[in-house]
């Protein structure tokens, strides 16, 4: 190919929107030395090649998509989205420019900024409404050719082409009247509404194809939106009738790739001619992407001055090239020669020059290729090269010219040379002059020995290079994929933080239940997390489940034991759950540690997520990849998002095998399992002999322990609300404190104030609830209240099941405490005496638990038994929770 030698030369700048203007309405003209340029707003700018100025500036009704100009007519048209085409007269249309007009030369000369981003800085006239020659909001294209204006409308499922007369400006503005139509099969309707149509995302593309002698000048029809087609490749496109007949022809580039033809003649006789309309369309090719460019050119060295195109082009948006020409088969008949090609996409814009060279703009840059085979002596040893064939390849050049979005060819110089008008997306326009008379010289050829290890080594290069790129790319892939997991991460920490206050969208659930395992019955805590967010969690999250037991008075630590439970998220996407089930005791002694606490929460892992993309392993030997080893991550590795905290008490964990019928209560879960021991030798002594274990001879000669709380019938119905209608206050209370119990459904329905349950160790605790009056607490009276008494032999389990009643009170209280009214009036000197007795029986506590380390065996027993009594006291007081 020739080589280029670009010379750029800027004219003017115009409005531009924020982010350059969009391709496809964009246009610009050139008529002698004006030149007519519509930036796809609803301004058209006329400039003055000669006086280097703006002439004139006209604002029209809507933003203006295509303009044509009509030579013979002396007359701009102009299509305004959804309003209609508008008719101006070159002649008559106003010239006046202000005095100061002329001072704004180097202005625009500078393409300062003033010129594109404020008013433009010659007068804007508005257009007259009078001068809508055809007012119709479907239409999308249109073409004047001579006194006819086609028109390509769209219609709600098909587009439709329409033939009318065409005005003159200045005549009757009263629409043109219409000579005929037809419509046109798409594979894919249009997007629009049965209202007022949207604008489609890809304009149409129309223009006229006429065989030698039908028209006039070549220069004219070239102008007025058509070409005119060498006459063989004229019959072979549009066949024998539009050659007989001499008819110009309408070509359509449709969005959805197709590339039909109507015959001109036959449109306008279609009214009178029977039979099927759509049989007047013909589908020459489908390109599969929207059509953004029809021309015509010369591929063959012209035998005289006004030969005329032998080739027609169509490109689509994605870079697809279609080149039709008339050849010759094996036999010497005519035959079409079609060549399909691929080139780099998309295509802003496009036309065609001279020598069979077309000019395309990418978003790279302004590019040229040739398809013409006339100029370079035909080649024997090329597959392509006999005279008078297509090229197989397409090389683009590029001419160092970027984001032009709209494209004419101004005049050829003989020379070889080509001046285009362009026009940038920065609303620059400018022209461009291509030198293309030097020939590029070609690199002399070596030795076939030299020329086999230049070949190797370039394909050992290449090797190297793809190893090295599909490196780089998996390198690319990795970091993208833990950019997008923090990203995730991200709004997933966001929306748990922000929702500290009501249901969170990311929750957990902590159930209770027996279950029987290795002939023994353990306590199981299963845990459901449920995301209701509308997001997801995958690589890099991990669920802990944190199980917490209190301390025995005999364990070290105070602060108990922690186990943590982890377990991968894998993949928990928007309204997915997943649970799982834990073993929370009793130990191998029987015991169990109450309260347990089970906090759930969520860890994301940083070292997981961001090891492999930051790792330093990697073969490529890139300073890049080693900057942030995995060492250098945070020694926390990660963040914690806490979900919730429940715990587990002695209410939780009763057991009442006397509620339950024989077939609804298991065996296994009548009660715990006994002393294998103790089962022995009471088989041995028979069934009438007594039991001499330690818990039984401890519930013969010792009472058993009792504790008691007193709450105000006031508060506790508060709190418990309205419940169900003629249920006792007693019983509802109940309900309320074994609310997360198992038995709660027998224990409603049976209406029971007071239940016999079985610790987790197998002792018995008795759990009654009545209703109380309280006589010398109020000042104005008796108080009713609701005494929660708990009772069992096992201190443990009575201080294990009272710990679980108060810590229900105490949230009761706080929850419902702003809401409830004033507490009755109290006698206050009653409450002072509490206050000191209880005192009092705290600090014999303290003395009784120091006598208790320096007193011998014998005196300790009494001293312990004292100091039980105290204990029993300071569990059953004589206040009220109001």
């Amino acid at each position: 190919m020739a080589g280029f030698a670009p010379r750029v030369q800027y004219l003017a700048g115009f409005r531009c929107p924020l982010g350059g203007l969009a391709a496809g309405k964009p246009r610009v003209l050139c008529h002698g030395a004006e030149i007519f340029v519509s930036t796809g707003s609803e301004l058209v700018y006329v400039y003055d090649q000669d006086g280097r100025l703006l002439t004139a500036v006209y604002r029209f009704p809507g933003r203006v998509w295509h303009l044509e100009l009509s030579t013979p007519r002396r007359a701009l048209y102009a299509l305004c989205a959804q309003k209609g085409i508008y008719c101006l007269s070159l002649d008559q249309a106003s010239r006046s420019v202000s005095q100061g007009a002329g001072d704004d030369r180097d202005a625009d000369e500078d393409d300062s900024e003033d010129s594109e981003d404020g008013e433009p800085p010659c007068p804007v006239s508005p257009v007259d409404p009078d001068a809508c020659i055809l007012p119709d909001a479907t239409l999308c294209a249109f073409v004047v050719l001579d006194d006819m204006l086609i028109t390509l409308a769209q219609g709600p499922a098909q587009w439709k082409v329409q033939l009318f007369g065409c005005p003159c400006p200045g005549e009757d503005a009263r629409p043109p009247g219409q000579i005929g139509e037809v419509e046109l099969s798409t594979s894919s309707p249009p997007a629009g509404s049965l209202g007022e149509p949207a604008a489609p995302h890809f304009l149409p593309v129309l223009c006229c194809a006429s065989p030698p002698g039908c028209s006039g000048p070549r220069d004219r029809l070239r102008r007025s939106g058509g070409f005119v087609l060498e006459r063989a490749l004229f019959g072979l496109l549009f066949g024998v009738d539009a050659s007989l007949l001499e008819s110009p022809v309408v070509l359509c580039g449709l969005p959805d790739g197709q590339l039909c033809c109507v015959v001109l003649k036959t449109l306008v006789t279609s009214r009178l001619a029977p039979g099927d309309p759509k049989a007047l369309v013909k589908i020459l090719h489908h390109l599969e992407e929207p059509v953004v460019f029809i021309g015509a050119l010369r591929t063959e060295s012209p035998d005289m001055e006004d030969t005329h195109p032998d080739c027609l082009v169509a490109l689509g948006h994605c870079g697809r090239v279609l080149a039709v020409r008339a050849s010759w088969d094996e036999a010497g008949a005519v035959a079409p020669e079609l060549q399909e090609y691929r080139l780099p996409g998309p295509v802003l814009c496009a036309a065609c020059g001279g020598d069979g060279r077309v000019y395309h703009s990418t978003a790279s840059g302004l590019c040229v290729v040739d398809l013409a085979r006339g100029g370079a002596p035909p080649d024997p040893g090329q597959p392509d090269g006999g005279p008078g064939s297509l090229p197989s390849l397409l090389c683009p050049a590029s001419l160092g010219v970027c984001s032009v979005v709209a494209l004419s060819v101004l005049s050829e110089v003989p020379a070889g040379g080509t001046r285009l008008l362009a026009l940038s997306a920065r609303g620059r326009l400018m022209t461009c002059s291509l030198d293309l008379s030097s020939a590029v010289p070609c690199p002399p050829q070596g030795p076939v020995e030299n020329t086999g290890q230049k070949i190797k080594e370039l394909l050992s290069g290449i090797g190297t290079v793809s190893e090295r790129v599909s490196s780089l790319k998996k390198a690319v892939d990795q970091r993208n994929q833990a950019l997008a997991c923090l990203n995730e991460a991200m709004n997933v920490s966001c929306v748990l933080l922000a929702s500290r206050e009501g249901p969170r969208p990311i929750s957990c659930t902590v159930t209770t239940a027996w279950s029987r395992a290795q002939l023994r019955d353990v306590l199981t805590a299963t845990c459901r997390v449920q995301n209701g967010s509308g997001f997801s969690l995958g690589r890099g999250w991990t669920w802990c489940v944190q199980v917490l037991t209190g301390s025995r008075a005999s364990d070290p630590d105070p602060a108990g034991s922690a186990t943590t439970y982890t377990i991968p998220v894998d993949r928990l996407g928007p309204g997915e759950q997943r649970e799982v089930t834990l073993t929370l005791g009793p130990s191998d002694d029987g015991t169990l540690d109450l309260p347990v606490t089970v906090a759930c929460a969520l860890h994301y892992s940083l070292r997981e997520v961001l090891g492999r993309a930051l790792a330093s392993s990697d073969s490529l030997e890139d300073p890049s990849l080693d900057g942030c080893p995995p060492d250098m991550l945070p020694e926390q590795e990660g963040i914690c998002l806490p979900l919730s905290d429940h715990a587990v008490d002695m209410l939780q964990c009763l057991r009442f095998p006397g509620l339950a019928s024989p077939p609804a209560q298991a065996p296994s879960l009548l009660g715990p399992t006994g002393d294998p021991v103790d089962t022995f030798l009471g088989a041995c002594l028979g069934p009438r002999s007594e039991p001499a274990g330690p818990a039984s001879l401890r519930a013969k000669f010792l009472p058993p322990s009792v504790a008691t709380i007193k709450v105000s019938a006031a508060l506790l119905k508060a709190a418990l609300g309205a419940g169900q209608p003629g249920v006792p206050l007693g019983c509802a209370a109940l309900q309320w404190l074994l609310a997360e119990n198992s038995a709660l459904d027998v224990v409603r329905a049976r209406l029971l104030s007071s239940v016999q349950g079985v610790a987790p160790d197998g002792t018995d605790l008795h759990l009654v609830v009545r209703e109380v009056t309280v006589t010398h607490l109020g000042a104005a009276g008796p108080l009713q209240a609701v005494e929660i008494q708990v009772e069992s032999p096992s201190l443990a389990s009575l201080c294990q099941a009272h710990h679980a009643v108060v810590g229900r009170l105490q949230r009761m209280v706080v929850e419902h405490a702003a809401q409830s009214s004033s507490p009755p009036d109290l006698r206050v000197q009653y409450l002072h005496q509490i206050q000191v007795n209880h005192e009092t029986l705290l600090r014999e506590v303290q003395t009784l638990r120091d006598r208790l380390s320096t007193e011998d065996q014998a005196s300790s027993c009494a001293t312990a038994e004292r100091l039980l009594q105290v204990y029993q006291q300071l569990r059953s007081p004589s206040l009220l929770l109001v």
